[in-house]
């Protein structure tokens, strides 16, 4: 049952309203009876049903774990966690609460005027999310979001940058590295193919990159991006972002592009590497390292019949032009 409005947690949280609500239980907007004026974000974090008892106390164990890792997070684009209890046999995590519109609703205006958002403010926006990213991947051991998107992103009255939607973490070892990677599945259009395992060990930052990358491309072309099974089998289909928007030069198209390659060794090696190549808006960037084979393949394909007819369109009036004299 949803938390009504009064209702106090922790002899402290007084529920304002609900304010989200995903697979694992919902958010809430609440005000702390402590620190009077503050407002924070919870929460609620629902038990897996039918675990045996063993199990729950092994899950809520390791909630305690996850959340203390989170709290231990400090950065200006991350909110900050500042409590976690249980309570009613349910996990609870208070953050931050963040003011502002996401993303996507910003996107979504902008769609219905027929404009595009503004390159220089989605690029603005990204150099403080690669700063975000590269903070978490930083860790001991590294933190993985994974579920980028642009309804995650929040930006403020004052224009910074705010990722949101933190869950829990959970400690994974894929080939001996221990990860730390925030649960969740992800969304479908922002999700790499390496994520749809679930928590198999196949996921590390670059995992994050892509989403990244998905995230620009929408922002930036008001069209949500292929699903990437959808482009694992049907390579070729995805349409370049400067083919959508004119205001976004190739060569960051391209960039774009090589984010969301379908297998994470085509892609940057690193957010570093990737924030340097969206901060070079005149780089000239090899079209092979953009995508997996065959979709730079269709793409280089695609580029030479636009050359070819540009040409046949030139002679044919060179010949018209000529035939005019004769």
């Amino acid at each position: 049952m949803p938390l009504e409005q009064g209702f106090v947690l922790k002899d402290r949280y007084i529920i304002q309203k609900p304010i989200g609500k995903g697979g694992m239980g919902s958010i809430y907007l609440a005000s702390d009876n402590r620190l009077r004026g503050r407002q924070c974000a919870i929460k609620e974090v629902q038990q897996e049903e039918g675990l045996p008892d063993p199990l729950i106390q092994q899950s809520r164990d390791q909630f305690y774990r996850e959340a203390s890792v989170l709290a231990q997070l400090d950065h200006p684009t991350l909110p900050k966690v500042s409590d976690y209890f249980t309570e009613a046999n349910l996990d609870y995590l208070v953050m931050d609460f963040v003011p502002g519109d996401d993303l996507k609703t910003l996107m979504d205006k902008s769609r219905r005027r027929n404009t595009f958002l503004p390159v220089d403010d989605v690029l603005s926006w990204a150099d403080q999310l690669a700063d975000a990213l590269q903070y978490l991947h930083s860790q001991d051991p590294p933190v993985i979001h994974r579920d980028i998107k642009p309804s995650n992103l929040k930006l403020t009255p004052q224009g910074r940058l705010k990722l949101v939607d933190f869950g829990l973490v959970k400690q994974m070892i894929p080939d001996e590295m221990t990860i730390t990677v925030i649960q969740g599945r992800g969304t479908a259009l922002y999700t790499p193919l390496e994520q749809y395992g679930g928590d198999e060990g196949h996921t590390d930052s670059r995992s994050d990159i892509y989403a990244f990358g998905a995230t620009l491309y929408h922002l930036l072309t008001n069209t949500p991006p292929h699903e990437a099974k959808h482009r694992f089998l049907r390579p070729g289909t995805l349409p370049k972002p400067h083919h959508i928007n004119p205001e976004i030069g190739r060569n960051l198209s391209e960039v774009i592009l090589w984010a969301m390659a379908l297998h994470p060794d085509e892609r940057p090696s690193s957010i570093e590497e990737f924030k340097s190549a969206l901060r070079s808006r005149d780089l000239v960037f090899p079209i092979s390292q953009a995508k997996p084979i065959a979709e730079s393949i269709s793409g280089m394909l695609e580029d030479r019949i636009d050359q070819w007819l540009f040409g046949a369109a030139a002679l044919l009036t060179l010949v018209a032009f000529l035939a005019t004299f004769t």
